[in-house]
């Protein structure tokens, strides 16, 4: 089977991963820079090139890795992938809804899936009864496209809010407010969904001097075994977005568990590393078992 990861470079650990575990299981694997993409449209059907080589046909399924600063352009070259009908373990469309953190909380708020008390608006007028519908300070404030960790901030007074959010307000810069989970203790779960099935997890313990639990800001990762209910809402959220691999953060609050966000090009070190299983495996056989050959 011809396989592409869409990504940057092959310095990047979890992209190394997925290409080991491919040339291992005998498919031919290419990585496409979707930076160097282009589509050519209007004469006859599309075509997607990379630099000067016609790449529309080239392949039997590909595993976008698109990273935060190129998603509308990534997910463009992954759609016009799709329209030539070739299986990618992440629709266009899950990737950007679910890089948009409001975008997803609305769907799964919709969809009855539970998520932290959130508050999102363009109004500087009212930032007090924004906090006050949280039940008032410390509240967490978020970047909407943020990644890692980055453009997360604890604002522990009212004071320190309002002054954050201001800013972020006259900067014409889009966030959500929510209500800081005391009872997490900095803690959160990371869930790997591939398919249809949990495959790894872990719990993810904050560093004392910051509240954040992402491994990319030294975290501390373990192996952990999630509850039917934190696999119920991880597999019905990757559903939900449109996603085929996903990596699915929850915390457990007083009221049980509730989504944080979800990671459509989730990294591998961490999970691999804390729970031992063999993610990038996985991923390969999920393409085996859904692309199909377009060539021989």
């Amino acid at each position: 089977m011809d396989i592409a990861i869409l990504s940057v470079s092959l310095n990047v650990h979890s992209t190394r991963r997925i290409v080991e575990e491919a040339e291992k299981a005998g498919h031919y694997v290419e990585l496409i820079d979707h930076t160097r993409c282009s589509v050519k449209l209007g004469d006859g059907r599309p075509q997607i090139y990379l630099g000067d080589d016609n790449v529309t046909n080239e392949f039997d399924a590909i595993i976008p890795r698109i990273g935060a600063k190129v998603t509308r352009h990534g997910a463009a070259i992954v759609k016009q992938f799709e329209m030539n009908n070739v299986f990618s373990t992440a629709r266009s469309l899950g990737i950007t809804r679910a890089r948009n953190k409001v975008r997803t909380l609305q769907i799964m708020a919709r969809k009855g899936v539970p998520i932290p008390e959130t508050v999102f608006s363009i109004n500087p007028d009212n930032i007090e009864e924004q906090i006050k519908l949280l039940g008032g300070p410390p509240v967490i404030i978020k970047l909407q496209e943020g990644t890692h960790g980055q453009g997360v901030i604890l604002a522990e007074s009212k004071k320190s809010a309002k002054s954050i959010i201001d800013t972020f307000y006259k900067m014409d810069t889009s966030i959500l407010l929510q209500r800081y989970i005391e009872e997490a203790k900095g803690e959160d779960i990371r869930i790997i969904v591939v398919g249809n099935k949990v495959v790894a997890s872990m719990k993810r313990i904050s560093d004392v001097d910051d509240f954040r639990s992402n491994v990319h800001r030294g975290a501390d990762a373990e192996a952990v075994q999630p509850t039917a209910k934190e696999k119920h809402i991880a597999l019905n959220a990757t559903k939900y977005l449109g996603l085929g691999v996903a990596g699915v953060d929850l915390m457990r609050s007083k009221k049980g568990p509730v989504l944080i966000e979800v990671n459509a090009s989730p990294g591998l070190k961490g999970i691999e590393a804390a729970s031992n299983i063999n993610v990038a495996e996985h991923i390969i056989k999920y393409v085996e078992q859904n692309a199909h050959r377009r060539r021989k």
